[in-house]
């Protein structure tokens, strides 16, 4: 998927943790999140301090399906 395409769903509130998880790490890793609007900046800032995304833009798929599990189970 385009990464415009992403930015509108994470806009518009679409884009489950995953997704948001895989938009942040490609804005990480071209460097954009920096110069874009300050909640972009701050939400990448939120993934690498909760270790789901290192400051490469790595991401760390066993914290995600930690967090993804947690989610789950606070929903049931």
């Amino acid at each position: 998927m385009d990464i415009v395409d992403l930015i509108i769903r994470y806009e518009c509130g679409e884009l489950v943790l995953s997704e948001q998880a895989e938009l942040f790490s490609e804005l990480i890793k071209s460097g954009r999140v920096w110069t874009m609007q300050g909640v972009y900046g701050r939400q990448a800032r939120n993934f690498i301090d909760s270790g789901l995304i290192d400051e490469k833009g790595n991401i760390d798929k066993k914290t995600l399906r930690m967090y993804i599990q947690d989610v789950t189970l606070k929903q049931e």
